[in-house]
């Protein structure tokens, strides 16, 4: 039998409450399953729309659609379409979920300003959640869609944050992505992450964890059980070194067999040409070198001490791009196949 001090129940009792006055302080979820069918018919048809708005290349479409403070400063949201479009075309585009985010008894700051609201919304009567964690957002009847943008060879995920505004669904948000990189999807990362700390090769799988998580998350805000399964495995087998995160303030230091050591303030991973296996990206503190060869010179054997020191990095990846940061200036990135680095 388990036997508690009367501290630990204390303990046990206060988290608790502290779980029970988050979710009776969070805003109202509907999701799609417990809707109105006129409801969740309007939604999707609304996030259809968007969405072939975005195929076409249509953003002065999207802006009017959009509500005014998203409108009023469209030219980062106008780029994103731009860049987007390209990879829509010959998609066949269909609705994969709609939430209703009941916001509109959420009180403001107390200096008048927006505050973060809390969304958990159970799904199919289950243990299972998704959960939205939006900062600043004002008060309001909002909704969240997913709309897939199938193709065989790269499929995309458009989803919006709406907010309906007398009477009508605007545009409050949007957040495209990729759903494969190196031509594989969130769940075959999550596998291969898992074989990988099954053969003690924990830097590669806390790298697939996270091309998993970043597949498999519409946007930053949206959290579920599935992704906080996936995260505690990646805690779990995290590399020591890792385990507590790597910043600008906190790198990880790699010393090379010359003496020479480099600080990398974050290790991710880079899809951007489309190789068969994704690239491993890491950034650099780097001092000012004017000489670009020298400057090129200096990443790759950047390169060079992280693979001789966690060799397990030279299998998984195509090659690594280091993005050398150096205070007031651009970064200064070198990309090379991993069979070309010494």
């Amino acid at each position: 039998m388990l036997h508690l001090t009367k501290s630990a129940i204390t303990a046990v009792i206060a988290l608790i409450l502290g779980l029970s006055a988050t979710r009776m302080h969070a805003e109202i979820c509907t999701t799609q399953s417990l809707m109105a069918p006129a409801d969740r018919d309007t939604l999707a048809q609304v996030a259809k729309d968007l969405a072939l708005k975005m195929q076409m290349a249509d953003a002065a479409g999207l802006r009017s659609e959009s509500v005014a403070e998203v409108a009023k400063d469209f030219a980062g949201i106008s780029e994103v379409v731009a860049s987007t479009a390209p990879k829509l075309k010959g998609t066949s585009l269909a609705v994969d979920q709609v939430y209703l985010l009941d916001a509109s008894t959420l009180k403001r700051n107390a200096d008048g300003g927006a505050a973060d609201a809390q969304f958990f919304c159970t799904l199919n009567k289950s243990t299972a959640e998704a959960d939205f964690l939006i900062p600043a957002l004002p008060p309001g009847k909002y909704a969240f869609a997913i709309v897939d943008a199938d193709s065989p060879t790269a499929p995309w995920r458009l989803s919006f944050l709406l907010r309906q505004e007398q009477g009508k669904w605007l545009m409050a948000g949007l957040y495209p992505k990729a759903t494969t990189a190196g031509g594989h999807d969130g769940l075959w990362y999550w596998t291969q992450a898992r074989q990988m700390v099954s053969r003690k090769e924990p830097w590669s799988a806390w790298l697939y964890y996270q091309q998993s998580a970043s597949l498999l998350q519409p946007a930053g805000f949206v959290q579920s059980s599935h992704l906080e399964k996936l995260r505690n495995e990646a805690t779990a087998a995290a590399p020591p070194a890792l385990s507590e995160g790597i910043t600008n303030d906190i790198p990880l230091v790699v010393k090379a067999k010359d003496g020479v050591e480099y600080r990398f303030t974050s290790l991710g991973t880079d899809d951007s040409l489309n190789t068969p296996s994704v690239d491993l990206a890491v950034h650099l503190k780097a001092d000012p070198i004017a000489d670009q060869a020298a400057a090129r010179k200096r990443n790759i054997a950047a390169m060079s001490a992280l693979l001789a020191a966690y060799p397990e990095l030279r299998k998984p990846f195509h090659g690594v791009w280091v993005f050398a940061d150096v205070a007031g200036q651009n970064p200064y990135a070198t990309e090379q196949a991993i069979a070309d680095i010494p």
